[in-house]
């Protein structure tokens, strides 16, 4: 029997892992070899059956369903990815596909976008999905008074409206081409509509998963939905939040969950070396960032912003908290690979020179500043910030890092406490990062920074249909996050998770979001 079949019945199940072992060996091929052969085959084919119980380092006692409040993964992965759908999807190879809708067009130069809905589509409670539970969904992030993360996405919005029962038409204030990606957004799931106003509370979504039970900083849990609209394979879902990451590994290790994120950088290599769990790494979008408030002295001042750009050591933060599993930032959010990505004029690399210039710009001859941090940010946040008072003691600035507690950290530090550590997963697009977390007033400004010609540029580009133009507006967008902004993006991420050998995954695994776009529990399986 030659390998192929031999990979082919392994897909299949029809042959035992030692099987395949003794007849891959009896071939000639090394006994390590054709265990990781076994490996890849069975993997490959997806198959039907069990629960998956995943662990992540984010959630918090204060969480709730209510999409337009997801502010981590375990929100975004639980309460969207898992239990509900949006109109449109990001696909692992970064293209915008219909999702709860069947189809989308545009019209008016891009002004009026047209989403039709699948037919026969229903939500977990047996409520068929219409225009009108696509209207109320949309609308509950733009009232007047929201505090929806997703409010900024939405700002060029005028009017939502049906056209019969399963047809959405919506009306722009200019042009924009990546409207349909930006209806995929994490906060934008349909949800059961009454008289106008959604149905968050319940969980009742479109999604793979009808909610069982969800204990806010605990877990949530689903059952497999017969009538999805879609392809998924597990029977049951459980999402726990285990915030340690040693501990999050020692679940994984002792067989008690089946898949971890952010894996500890400083023992992946021994993980994975056990022969029952693998690596699953993707250079995606996403940067660990330490966010200024400009609002608040001395971080208002522009100078003393680039002297802590400049006395930051990111070379020996990459090297020493990503372990080379990443690349340093230069203040621009913008991962190379996202669609008018410019790498800004100035590089911000280490240099005490500069930094000290810029200070004394300020008017200064030395200064100290409190820099919050805490695991929760990102796994070795705690390390960074301390690199990164060493580095600036070389520059006549000393950091004061304050070790905040995990459980509160996004509540009570992130967009509270003047400068801290915090993450981005990034978006496909310029335009989804921008105004998520950069134009005035967005409800994820964390540097609260505010910049005229920004804002400008940023309406601008969304209806420019010459793409040299269009090009020259975001590459003068990032220029002036990195020179002027208030977010120091310290370093490029790869994802790094890690999962049982049990468990099957597709050959690409998305890098808009972590955990394969927020879709782990709807594209994997157990092989």
């Amino acid at each position: 029997m030659d390998l192929k079949t031999m990979k082919h019945f392994a897909a299949k199940g029809k042959m035992s892992r030692r099987e395949f072992v003794q007849l891959a060996m009896a071939a000639g091929v090394t006994a390590a070899a054709a265990e990781g052969m076994f490996i890849k085959a069975a993997r490959a084919e997806p198959k039907k059956g069990g629960r998956f119980r995943v662990a992540v380092g984010s959630g918090a006692t204060t969480d709730t369903l209510d999409p337009a409040t997801f502010p981590d993964t375990f929100n975004g992965l639980f309460g969207w990815g898992s239990i509900r759908s949006s109109l449109t999807e990001v696909t692992a190879d970064g293209k915008v596909i219909p999702d709860l809708a069947e189809s989308f067009e545009a019209a008016d130069d891009g002004k009026t976008w047209i989403f039709t809905l699948r037919n026969g589509s229903e939500f977990h409670n047996g409520k068929s999905v219409d225009a009108d539970d696509v209207v109320a969904s949309i609308n509950h992030h733009r009232g007047e008074d929201s505090k929806s993360a997703a409010k900024s996405l939405l700002t060029a919005v005028t009017d939502v409206k049906a056209d019969g029962k399963n047809k959405v038409m919506v009306t722009l204030d200019a042009g924009n081409a990546d409207f349909p990606f930006v209806i995929a957004d994490y906060h934008l799931p349909i949800m059961p509509a009454s008289e106008g106003k959604v149905d968050w509370q319940s969980g009742v979504g479109t999604g793979p998963y009808a909610m069982t039970a969800f204990e806010p900083g605990v877990r949530g849990e689903g059952k497999r939905f017969a009538n999805y609209h879609r392809e998924t394979y597990f029977d049951e879902i459980e999402v726990l939040t285990i915030i340690d990451v040693a501990a999050r590994m020692n679940a994984l290790t002792s067989g008690n969950v089946d898949f971890i994120d952010r894996v500890d950088l400083k023992t992946a290599n021994r993980l994975a070396g056990g022969g029952n769990v693998s690596l699953a790494e993707v250079a995606g979008f996403a940067h660990y960032v330490a966010p200024m408030d400009v609002r608040v002295a001395p971080f208002d001042n522009k100078d003393v912003r680039l002297a802590l750009k400049y006395a930051i050591d990111r070379e020996e933060i990459v090297k020493k908290v990503l372990l080379g599993h990443g690349k340093p930032g230069n203040d621009n959010p913008i991962a190379p690979g996202v669609p008018y990505s410019h790498d800004p004029a100035t590089k911000h690399t280490f240099d005490p020179e500069k930094a000290k210039f810029h200070l004394n710009k300020a008017g200064l001859s030395s200064l100290k500043v409190d820099l919050s941090a805490a695991d929760a940010a990102f796994a070795g946040a705690v390390d960074a910030a301390q690199l990164m008072k060493e580095s600036a003691a070389k520059c006549g600035i000393d950091i004061n890092v304050i070790r905040e507690a995990d459980d509160a950290y996004w509540d009570s530090v992130w967009m509270k406490k003047p400068w801290c550590l915090s993450y981005w997963s990034g978006r496909p697009t310029p335009d989804l990062m921008f105004s998520t977390a950069y134009t005035t007033g967005a409800a994820w400004n964390d540097s609260f920074w505010s910049n005229a010609r920004f804002d400008e540029l940023l309406v601008q580009a969304r209806s420019e249909l010459d793409q040299v133009k269009r090009a020259a507006m975001y590459a003068e967008m990032q220029e002036l996050v990195a020179d002027d902004g208030g977010v120091v993006v310290l370093m490029f991420y790869n994802y790094v998770n890690a999962h049982a050998n049990s468990v099957g995954r597709p050959e690409v695994i998305a890098p808009n979001w972590d955990v394969d776009g927020l879709k782990v529990t709807q594209r994997w399986w157990f092989a």
